[in-house]
């Protein structure tokens, strides 16, 4: 029923697309119908070009991903289990958190030029946090009793983080990813169509400079789809890796 519905949905308002500019209510050169982007499309996919844009982009976005979530595991478990760390870092990570990460862009281009290291320090930036932010609640949601249990039973800190402080961070953990996964994505692409490194954001922006309009739409269309495709992929693999929790179970059951 509810997939009924969103195909449904989704007609609606692919037909919603091609009627608006048929019948004139803005003009074709602005926005083209769905008909024509369509075309645009099936144009990019046959073309090796796009593919090897594709791949710049998906390269740039697993390695910062890759790399972020690394770092904000790291990062998170040491800050959290290290007597006073937390409270001596905390005004430091309140105050580097809210900085957008397109404001990087200037530094980005100083150091690495239109490279991918730049694409990636943009990536990374924006994604630690998601993940840290999440590993720092989540270790804090540890049950304090079940912490001087396994202290009483002689248990070393390690066998403590993996025993009682990962299950429990565990769920924050993979929100962290999933989020970080969507963050991560929309920074590759801004830095490729600002900055001008190869891959979808940068021919995004050529075709806006060539007037190529259709295809510009058709590039916005495959992101959009891609940040689509990332997203469920994150969802199936944190419905994996948490099959024993009870949010999972109750979530199947339903």
């Amino acid at each position: 029923m509810n997939a009924a519905l969103g195909a449904a949905g989704l007609a609606a308002f692919l037909a919603l697309g091609e009627a608006v500019p048929r019948l004139g209510l803005v003009e074709e050169d602005h926005f083209p119908p769905t008909s024509r982007i369509a075309d645009a499309l099936g144009t990019e996919l046959a073309d090796g070009a796009f593919w090897a844009a594709l791949g710049d982009t998906l390269t740039g976005w697993a390695l910062g991903l890759a790399i972020a979530v690394g770092a904000g595991i790291v990062v998170g478990v040491v800050i959290s289990v290290v007597p006073y760390l937390r409270e001596a870092t905390a005004s430091t990570i309140e105050f580097l958190r809210p900085i957008p990460s397109v404001a990087l862009i200037p530094l980005a281009v100083l150091l690495y030029g239109t490279g991918l290291r730049s694409v990636l320090l943009l990536v990374v930036y924006a994604s630690f946090w998601q993940v840290l932010i999440q590993v720092l609640y989540g270790v804090q949601d540890v049950d304090p009793v079940a912490e001087e249990t396994a202290r009483s039973y002689g248990l070393g800190p390690w066998a403590r983080i993996r025993h009682v402080l990962w299950p429990t961070a565990l769920p924050y953990v993979m929100t962290g990813v999933r989020l970080a996964a969507a963050v991560a994505l929309i920074l590759a692409v801004t830095a490729e169509l600002v900055i001008g490194v190869p891959g979808l954001g940068a021919r995004i922006a050529v075709a806006q400079t060539s007037q190529a309009v259709p295809e510009m739409y058709a590039l916005i269309v495959v992101a959009g789809l891609l940040g689509l495709l990332i997203n469920v992929g994150a969802r199936s693999v944190e419905r994996r890796a948490l099959a024993w929790h009870q949010s999972v179970r109750g979530e199947v059951a339903a």
